[in-house]
């Protein structure tokens, strides 16, 4: 499977979560907050012709002339949405086409509701190493183990892990 944009995220989320996902065992269509998520992107489609755009593996939420768009329904794992965005913006790159990334957070618990982000050299370096570890991270026999954080009571693998 190739890197996509979830499992970037998922890599930084939870390794575990990322390679259930890379092993195609998904269990995100009884999540609420996966639904919630899905409902916020058509809201924007419906209201914005400049939404959704497919390139290669990645699924793009804006492209403008300035930035590569990102919404996401929360800022709760702020690292995870920015690692997601700079791979898009490196399969901009890799077809020519420079923008900077903008994170767009629809419920936000921390202060700020946009992250500009940019995919500098150093940030391309350690994105190229990420790719590569989850590649490898996919070819494992067994899912790593459970992580045991107060955030997995949210996540759509949670039955998975623990019933």
């Amino acid at each position: 499977m190739k890197v996509n944009g979830t499992l970037i995220n998922y890599f930084y989320h939870c390794k575990r979560q990322c390679w259930l996902h890379g092993n195609r065992i998904n269990l995100e269509d009884n999540s609420e907050d996966v639904k919630i998520g899905k409902a916020i992107h058509e809201v924007k489609k419906q209201s914005n012709k400049t939404t959704e755009i497919s390139i290669d593996n990645v699924k793009i939420d804006k492209l403008t002339e300035e930035y590569l768009t990102e919404v996401k329904k929360s800022d709760a794992d702020i690292d995870a949405a920015k690692w997601q965005t700079l791979l898009y913006l490196k399969v901009l790159r890799d077809k020519g086409i420079e923008r900077k990334g903008k994170l767009e957070f629809v419920e936000k618990n921390k202060s700020t509701s946009t992250i500009i982000v940019e995919l500098d050299d150093k940030r391309l370096t350690e994105l190229q190493g990420v790719i590569k570890e989850i590649e490898a991270l996919l070819l494992e026999e067994e899912a790593p183990k459970v992580i045991n954080k107060p955030k997995c009571k949210k996540c759509a693998y949670f039955e998975y892990c623990y019933i």
